[in-house]
This record gives C-alpha cells, sequence and structure tokens, in this order.
C-alpha cells in the first residue's frame, strides 16, 4: 500500500521557503517523519506532561514529531503573512495567512497522527484532511466522523453513543494536550508563531462541545429530505 502524503509549503516575506513533506500509513495514520536521534530536553516525557497521561516513555510521542516543524519556526512571529500551499493526492489548496494559521492548520494533521492516545480519536479527520477548516466545518466534520464510529460500533455488536456525549469528553481530554503542549512550546521557541497555532487549535477544542447543538441546528436544512416519514 502506498504511503499518504501531504506537503505544506510556506512560502515566507523576505522570500523564505518552508518545506514538510508529510507521510503517512494509510491504513493506520501513523506519521512516518522522522525523530531525532538525540531529542532536545524540552521534548521529555516529564516536561509540562499532561495531568491525564499514561504512557510510560523516555520522550513525549506528540513532541518528537513537532520537533523539525518547531526548530523552523521558533523565530518567526504568529502574525507574519505567508502564502502556504497544501498539495494532496486529489487537489492542491492554497490560502494568503499568516505563519499562525498555517502551522495549525499542518499541525492539525501531525498531532492526530503523531501516537499520543488522546489524539487518536481524530485520525479519521487526519485521514481526509481539509486544510484551514473554519469553525462551521471543523464542527461538521468531527460529529460526522464520530457518528460514523458509533455506525461502526454498533455493525459489530458494541454499545454506541447516540447523544454525541462521548465527543465531547474526547475535547476535553484534547484541551488538556493543548494547554500541556502550548507550555512545551515556549520552551521550545523564541517567538511566538507555534504557541499561537496550537491556541487555534485549542480554540476549537474550547468550542465545539459548547455549540454542538446550535451549530448542527444551522445545518440541518440541507437534511430535509431524510428527516420525512
Amino acid at each position: 500500500m502506498i504511503d499518504m502524503e501531504v506537503t505544506y509549503t510556506f512560502q515566507l516575506e523576505g522570500g523564505h521557503v518552508e518545506r514538510f513533506e508529510l507521510r503517512f500509513d494509510p491504513e493506520t495514520m501513523d506519521y512516518l517523519g522522522p525523530v531525532p536521534a538525540s531529542p532536545p530536553d524540552w521534548a521529555g516525557m516529564e516536561v509540562e506532561r499532561c495531568s491525564h497521561c499514561t504512557i510510560d516513555v523516555d520522550y513525549c510521542p506528540l513532541a518528537l514529531r513537532l520537533i523539525k516543524v518547531i526548530e523552523r519556526f521558533h523565530e518567526r512571529v504568529s502574525h507574519e503573512k505567508a502564502n502556504v500551499v497544501v498539495e494532496m493526492e486529489y487537489r492542491t489548496i492554497s490560502a494568503d495567512t499568516t505563519v499562525q494559521r498555517g502551522l495549525s492548520s499542518m499541525l492539525g494533521l501531525i498531532i492526530p497522527t503523531s501516537g499520543c492516545p488522546h489524539t487518536y480519536w481524530f485520525r479519521p479527520m487526519a485521514r481526509f484532511h481539509l486544510p484551514f477548516s473554519g469553525e462551521d466545518e471543523t464542527i461538521y466534520r468531527s460529529t460526522s466522523m464520530y457518528m460514523l464510529a458509533q455506525y461502526f460500533r454498533q455493525r459489530q455488536g458494541m454499545d454506541f453513543d447516540e447523544d454525541m456525549s462521548g465527543l465531547t469528553r474526547i475535547y476535553r481530554d484534547m484541551e488538556e494536550v493543548n494547554l500541556s503542549l502550548a507550555r512545551r512550546l515556549r520552551l521550545a521557541s523564541k517567538a511566538d508563531s507555534s504557541v499561537n497555532a496550537v491556541i487555534l487549535l485549542d480554540f476549537f477544542a474550547k468550542t465545539v462541545p459548547l455549540v454542538i447543538e446550535e451549530k448542527l441546528e444551522e445545518v440541518k436544512g440541507p437534511f430535509a429530505r431524510y428527516l420525512k416519514r
């Protein structure tokens, strides 16, 4: 099976270019990027460890997968303008945006695939990655993903969650991951772009549980045909 590949190219001010060729196992969505032989101290498991972490390893798997990204952006400020081009198998998407938003989109792909057990739930969204997605798109995609997971559970004779209460718990756990990660990155970076990229992701983690019902009502209209008896 051929690896899944996604390329992020950041065209920065002054003509500087940063390019990230990201590879994933298409079946498991494990991130196949390199891990440094001698990781920095800030990637150590006991540095800003998540309060709900249960794994016993020397280095945080999420931090390990972000080292190369942080090294290349640790002096970039969050509001710096950037043209970001994302190349995927079936499409290419570009955006005139900021460094923090481009990084946030890329981290939204790397974090679920890093090996952190609290982020595994979002691997289906990573498999069908949508760069620069907004709040409404994120809520639609995350709730659709969760309910499809419940369909698979039901088909296998397992208990399933009809009211999506489990999705709220997943996002609450992600808030803790994001908080700890932001603290780590403050230790690793001179500037704020990487930290603020995580803060943008955390905005969704905080918002989604609060507005699921409200936002789903807003997109209910196109489903009218499904709701006729």
